[in-house]
């Protein structure tokens, strides 16, 4: 395929586009890009940007990104949806530099835990797609640029990996005791656009537009003077490449882990996004030494650390990160779900059962169970097999209140027989689904146990892999591998299956990893003409069910759907 040949291009159709092709044509020129970067040839960085950004394959590629999921449904200032093959062509032809300008942002405002509320930016489609192409080109800037110990909004990274990264760095008897838990006022919002245009590496004047773009917000026009919006394609990124530097300035500071200095004071970083803690040898360090290093580094960015939300701790009093309470019982760290994230839960919960009152209760199971899923694989890497049986408890009890005022009238017997019947020596929620299984027998729904979901040990990232290394491509797929397995490792029907399709979805012919998430279903008609064993079964990408339902007729989802673990974050 031609990279950057219009009449080539204009001959195709979005249907006979070679996505696997397109994809291995963007990674290499990103690999240039990468090893230009780790050479200092920065005159040879920004030719490769400018060759990607105009190429074929990364118009092509950034279109695919933001039709291809579920923020492709959702419009901009100018209602504009990409939804046929014919608009996405077309789209394709559109991202033109020259010429280009972008529309202000939907401005709309989401609840916060606190009561308040978090404003997102929505661009409209063109420009989260222009925005998606100069990703392409600066993520291998950012990633070879990047803190070690960063990972948020990186690729292969992911909340368990930072997670991991607490419990190496505090889990030995003479690790630091104190942690400095800093966050960020409203980072997104205030980062300083002057810094962010003179040391970003991307088209200057491109990322001048989207900073000034302003947003909508009930048909009234405001300017933006600081900040990347929220909702943004490239925001994320933005946001790293302003705060990446932080902890080498500590390590020059107080040193590392092969310094003598760096054993005295035991200063460590580990930072998600614009979360991040810091250990320190004693209170005093980092209260007199660690916040001012900090404070004056956020302040050439323009931003500040939060008073009300920083805090130093000490390791027994443990403290909460991601969703995680970190804590020292008698000497050994115990990473568990927070308390914050358990009320989460529980409070999502009580919203689907007081929302569904009059629902069927095969509904209910079917509405609960991505809930309970998401939230458990999100903590099944940390000690909670305590917390997943307490979770069951609790939950116990809200169901058989909800049966019970669905069925006043019943005896307590016949709802335990006809609800709760006993599943290998132990009672659980189920319903029938009113339709019959292949055998002829009925077939039901039951509820998840949060218990049955194992407990496994996350395999950390290195940190200084980086994907756009030659150096580490086996590296990383080995890692991506074994992950999986992990994952599949008490499901062997889907890891058989896993294997069968050599770890890629059938839809799109990409890998199948826990960052991607995944999907069981089970095909109506067999290809292979077999009723039984894995000829009727599929793992496909979550996006690209809805592809496959409208290829084959398709009977759902037979066993489990996969969140991918960055999803957790959200619960934190």
């Amino acid at each position: 395929m031609a990279l950057a040949s219009a009449n080539s291009a204009a001959a195709l159709s979005w249907d006979s586009i070679d996505w696997l092709r397109v994809q291995a044509t963007v990674r290499r020129l990103q690999i240039r890009i990468a090893k230009a970067v780790k050479e200092q040839d920065w005159s040879r960085v920004k030719t490769l940007q400018r060759f990607l950004t105009r190429s074929f394959v990364g118009k092509a590629l950034a279109v695919r990104r933001v039709t291809d999921n579920k923020g492709g449904r959702t419009a901009g200032v100018d209602r504009e949806l990409w939804s046929t093959p014919k608009a996405k062509m077309e789209a394709i032809g559109s991202l033109q530099c020259r010429g280009y300008r972008p529309l202000p942002l939907r401005r709309i405002h989401i609840p916060k835990k606190n009561g308040k509320t978090r404003p997102l930016g929505i661009p409209t489609l063109k420009d989260r797609a222009m925005q998606a192409l100069y990703l392409l080109a600066l993520e291998p800037v950012a990633e070879t640029l990047a803190d070690r110990n960063s990972y948020g909004f990186r690729k292969q990274r992911c909340t368990a990996d930072a997670i991991e990264q607490c419990f190496t760095t505090l889990s030995q008897a003479g690790s630091a005791e104190w942690i400095l838990e800093a966050d960020i006022r409203g980072c997104f919002d205030h980062i300083d656009h002057d810094w962010l245009l003179k040391h970003a590496r991307m088209d200057e004047r491109i990322l001048r537009k989207w900073l000034k773009a302003g947003f909508l917000e009930d048909r009234k026009l405001s300017p933006t003077e600081a900040g990347t919006p929220q909702g943004g394609t490239i925001s994320p990124t933005l946001m790293n490449v302003t705060l990446d530097g932080l902890e080498r300035e500590l390590e020059a500071a107080f040193g590392n882990r092969q310094t003598r200095k760096g054993c005295v004071n035991k200063v460590h970083m580990v930072r998600y996004a614009d979360d991040f803690i810091v250990t320190g040898s004693s209170k005093e360090l980092l209260e007199k030494e660690v916040v001012p290093l900090v404070s004056r580094f956020l302040a050439c960015r323009g931003l500040e650390l939060s008073i009300e939300k920083t805090r130093i701790t000490h390791i027994t009093q443990g403290f909460d990160f991601l969703g995680q309470n970190v804590r020292k019982y008698n000497g050994k760290i115990l990473i568990k779900p927070s308390r914050a994230s358990v009320k989460s839960l529980k409070d999502k919960v009580r919203e689907i059962l007081s929302n569904n009152k009059d629902t069927k209760p095969m509904t209910l199971i079917r509405l609960l169970n991505p809930v309970l899923l998401g939230w458990a694989n999100y903590h099944r890497n940390v000690v909670a097999k305590e917390t997943f049986s307490a979770i069951d408890y609790w939950l116990w009890s809200r169901i058989w209140k909800w049966i019970k005022r669905k069925h006043s009238s019943k005896s307590i017997s016949w709802i335990g027989n006809k609800y709760f019947p006993r599943v290998e020596f132990a009672r659980v929620f189920q319903a029938s689904t009113g339709q019959r299984r292949s055998d002829g027998k009925p077939e039901s729904v039951q509820l998840l146990k949060v218990a049955s979901i194992p407990i496994r040990r996350h395999r950390k990232i290195r940190g200084d892999a980086n994907p756009f290394d030659p150096e580490y491509g086996l590296y990383f797929r080995s890692l991506e591998t074994l992950r999986v397995q992990d994952t599949l490792k008490d499901r062997p029907t889907l890891l058989a299956l896993w294997r069968r399709q050599r770890g890629r979805c059938p839809v799109c012919h990409q890998l199948i990893t826990q960052s991607t998430g995944w999907r069981g279903h089970r095909v109506v008609r067999s290809i292979s003409g077999s009723r039984r064993g894995l000829g009727r079964l599929r793992l496909l990408h979550p996006d690209c069910y809805w592809k496959f339902a409208k290829l084959e007729s398709t009977a759902g989802f037979f066993d489990e759907i996969y969140a991918p673990t960055e999803s957790g974050a959200g619960e934190a």
